[in-house]
């Protein structure tokens, strides 16, 4: 459905984006994660024809995103960051505005469809000046959503909402996934995980990690890593108990408790729990740690190759 190919946009002798590809499949969600200043958003204004690359190519639905403008607008519905609204339109005035603009056929049931979806029926008589930063968001959904897209481009949606229209932006984006290709840019690493099928992280201008968020865990970690408490205990003996168990490649104490690095393909579980209770210490918790995504995400992009 969306199919980009070496883009490349220079502002000036500066690449905000540089060489990047990817490909987002019908009824997917893609989650473009990366830093301020990454190139998400440049990325994405591409996608929807509001600027021109600089090199490669981009299309939507079959439709080059360049020499094939117009067509690439019908197919796609666009979420800037900064939703433009007009103030003293009320909820229904400005949608339906949108609608005609785009010629939608039957733009009141369109209109009515939209608001509904993003829970802004009985809100629809009111004025956009007087809806909550939350609720500017959704009408700024309702608008993308009016002429039923194939393709969703949503940029940065839910920045400055509180926690509670968080979670409802989110539940909206995760039901549009099921008819729709979404492409969800956010620097926010735990709703990537929440919202997602797949991530691409991007980092000044390249892409420079893809996949689901579980494989990218592996790919960065393919080990496994494991907390252990103890009760009172002699430290140094402690480490040379872990050290010599097969399988283990580093310790870390943390407090009173060890973060045990795990080759892959070794279970020592049972192992560490023998050797605790014979040397007389008292086993408190013994659990595995799995590495977040902000943890993938800062290993990758302080990775000097791409800094």
């Amino acid at each position: 459905m969306i199919e980009v190919r070496n883009l490349t946009k220079y502002y000036g002798n500066f690449a905000a984006v540089n060489d990047v590809s990817f490909d987002a499949h019908s009824g997917e969600i893609v989650g473009l994660l990366g830093p301020n200043g990454a190139g998400k958003t440049s990325t994405m204004r591409m996608l929807t024809g509001f600027m021109p690359p600089s090199g490669g190519y981009a299309k939507v639905a079959g439709y080059d995103t360049f020499k094939e403008s117009i067509e690439v607008r019908r197919r796609v519905g666009y979420l800037p960051e900064n939703v433009p609204v007009y103030p003293d339109m009320t909820v229904r005035d400005y949608v339906m505005f949108w609608a005609k603009l785009r010629r939608v056929a039957k733009p009141k049931q369109q209109v009515d469809a939209a608001l509904e979806r993003v829970q802004l029926t009985d809100r629809r008589n009111t004025l956009v000046r007087n809806l909550s930063k939350g609720l500017k968001q959704r009408l700024g959904l309702a608008q993308a959503l009016v002429h039923n897209p194939e393709v969703i481009i949503l940029d940065e949606p839910t920045i400055g909402i509180d926690p509670q229209q968080v979670i409802e932006v989110r539940n909206t984006v995760k039901e549009l996934g099921q008819d729709h290709t979404v492409l969800f840019s956010t620097h926010i690493l735990a709703e990537a995980e929440q919202v997602c099928d797949r991530i691409l992280i991007i980092n000044n201008g390249h892409i420079v990690a893809s996949g689901e968020p579980a494989a990218l865990r592996q790919q960065i970690q393919p080990g496994v890593q494991l907390y252990i408490l103890l009760g009172k205990h002699t430290p140094g003996k402690v480490q040379q108990l872990f050290k010599a168990i097969e399988g283990v490649k580093h310790i870390e104490q943390q407090g009173d408790g060890y973060v045990l690095d795990v080759e892959p393909g070794h279970d020592v579980r049972a192992d560490i729990a023998t050797q605790i209770v014979e040397a007389g210490y008292a086993l408190l918790e013994m659990r595995p740690l799995a590495m977040t995504l902000e943890d993938i995400f800062l290993n990758i992009i302080s990775d000097k190759d791409y800094a």
